[in-house]
């Protein structure tokens, strides 16, 4: 092949260098590079006789082909062309924490169990996850019956329906192509889901205009909260985007960064105060990073997952001035804004103290809120239903935004259909309107009760150390391991609250997170614990991680 057809291939170009290597670059028709190397080919020294040796000199490998390798009946057989050494290596960089090894331990011992294999425990207890149905939780009833009759159309002739959800239903399939949830929806959502959504946040905010262009249904919380990312992430090296997450965090936020080969930004979130976020934290891990990326937003979770606390409206309005300052894009994780139960806290959404900020801020500061059917007192994770609302976003950007989601088509529809459910609720007067308030009630009063169990329980316990679980639906206590386990565990290879955790899996049957899936101060040691569990399992769950502890430090003491 010659030099001229080298540099004609496909839509890319092939630059040959003086020290004989030849670099593949994506470039333009005319051959000038648009970007920085995609890939590289090395290829022997060229010769002024023989440039067309710049590519057949490579071995198979090296020009892309698969390798072949021997059989044992001396057959060549060809390997595969896609191995963990040829994959993209920043999906290798992703964890998952709340499903990762002990989860997987979990579901092994519960087949165990199945076949008949003797355990000190009767049944495994998962309280890793916040999925409120798995752990007992009931769902609300209006909301399955408006499901029903839409998936099922006839059922509307069903006189066991109450008038208001037959009439929600109808609704719904109105704005669905062919009156079938089966069809697609527009890309950025159901229009009249849409509207229902900006109606919900003004009388949430009270009475703060809401735009329902600026509303974008999501495949739950955590698809739109990868797309804000993915528009986001940009640069090489120095210029690298950076984006601030509090630790402890989501594995969510890291793992998505990882994968877009973003730059991570701890901030640490105050353990002695309630897990509080301080103005001085931001500031020394803003500063610090950008001596080697480019940081250009800042993710906040509130109320907090995984450590349940509940950002005060005088925080709030010091994180938008220190975002305003700094110039930084605010992503609002919101989902758990109806779980808050501790006396003296409420929920302040960042949207509502922007605006009341008057307009230096709600007319400058760039923000995405997100909300889900999955958490509050719906707990409807399987049906992937959730919005992000978009504030002051270049108008060239949210057409970029516009596209992205269309490459994905739309968002569930079922999960579009309980959004607007969520969010339009049974009103006073209607036929399910006491039945919905008191199914609600109960739900949030069980979980508030079951939250300050947990402070109760855990702080009984010498060596655990629990703060208030102020809202979402998890708590994050502090452990002490002695120095004998931890020697154990790092001769072991193993991270010391994994051994923790581990040994609390195979001993009891209780399935907790270790707080290092999360983020932790080094020398700190927590798990996190979901409270979703029926009370009278989560006693059980909790008096057997008490024994337990007493025994653990017993014995490594």
């Amino acid at each position: 092949m010659s030099t001229t057809r080298i540099q004609m291939l496909s839509s890319r170009s092939v630059r040959l260098l003086s020290s004989g290597r030849s670099e593949l670059l994506t470039g333009s028709s005319g051959g000038q590079p648009c970007g920085p190397p995609v890939g590289s080919l090395t290829s022997p020294p060229l010769s002024s006789s023989s440039p067309g040796r710049a590519i057949s000199g490579l071995s198979a490998t090296r020009q892309g082909l698969p390798k072949e390798k021997m059989s044992q009946n001396g057959v060549a057989s060809r390997s595969k062309v896609l191995t963990v050494d040829t994959m993209n290596p920043t999906v290798k960089k992703v964890e998952y924490a709340v499903r990762g090894p002990i989860v997987q331990r979990a579901v092994e011992l519960e087949k165990e169990l199945s076949q008949g294999v003797k355990k000190p425990f009767a049944e495994v207890i998962k309280a890793n996850i916040g999925d409120a149905h798995a752990m007992g939780q009931q769902p609300i009833t209006f909301f399955r019956q408006v499901l029903a009759l839409c998936s099922y159309p006839e059922l509307l002739n069903d006189s066991t329906f109450p008038e208001d959800a037959k009439s929600r239903a109808r609704r719904i399939l109105q704005s669905c192509g062919g009156n079938s949830l089966g069809a697609y929806s527009a890309s950025q959502g159901i229009d009249s889901v849409r509207q229902d959504v900006a109606r919900y946040i003004e009388r949430r905010d009270g009475g703060i205009s809401c735009n329902p262009d600026d509303i974008y249904l999501t495949t739950g919380a955590s698809d739109g909260i990868v797309t804000i990312l993915k528009l986001l992430v940009c640069g090489e090296d120095a210029t690298r985007t950076g984006v601030m997450i509090s630790i402890p965090q989501y594995p969510l936020y890291s793992a998505a960064l990882a994968e877009l080969d973003a730059v991570q930004i701890n901030y640490y979130l105050n353990e002695e105060k309630c897990w509080s976020l301080d103005i001085s934290e931001l500031q020394r891990a803003l500063d610090e990073a950008r001596c080697h990326c480019n940081p250009r937003a800042l993710c906040i979770i509130n109320p907090g997952n995984p450590t349940g606390q509940v950002q005060s409206r005088q925080c709030i309005e010091d994180v938008i001035r220190f975002a305003a300052k700094e110039h930084l894009f605010l992503m609002a994780d919101e989902v758990y804004q109806d779980n808050v139960y501790a006396d003296g806290c409420q929920f302040h959404s960042f949207k509502k103290v922007l605006f009341e900020m008057g307009p230096e801020y709600s007319n400058t500061v760039e923000l995405a809120s997100f909300h889900s059917t999955s958490k509050c007192y719906m707990g409807e994770c399987g049906f992937r239903g959730g919005y992000m609302e978009i504030i002051n976003m270049d108008p060239e950007v949210k057409a970029q935004l516009i596209k992205l989601v269309s490459v994905r088509l739309c968002p569930p529809v079922p999960g579009q259909a309980l959004m607007d459910l969520v969010v339009n609720p049974p009103q006073p007067g209607e036929p399910s309107y006491d039945s919905f308030i008191k199914e609600r009630t109960a739900t949030l009063s069980a979980l508030a009760e079951k939250a300050k169990l947990t402070e109760q329980v855990l702080n009984t316990v010498p060596g655990i150390s629990c703060n208030p679980v102020q809202g979402a639906m998890y708590s994050f206590p502090g452990i002490t391991i002695p120095e004998k386990a931890i020697k154990e565990a790092r001769d072991k290879g193993e991270l010391p609250d994994m051994f923790y955790c581990m040994k609390l899996l195979e001993e009891t049957g209780i399935c907790l997170v270790p707080g290092s899936g999360f983020g932790q101060k080094d020398g700190t040691y927590h798990f996190r614990m979901t409270i979703l569990p029926p009370a009278d399992k989560l006693k059980i769950l909790l008096n057997k991680v008490k024994e337990f502890h007493q025994k653990f430090t017993q014995q490594y003491s």
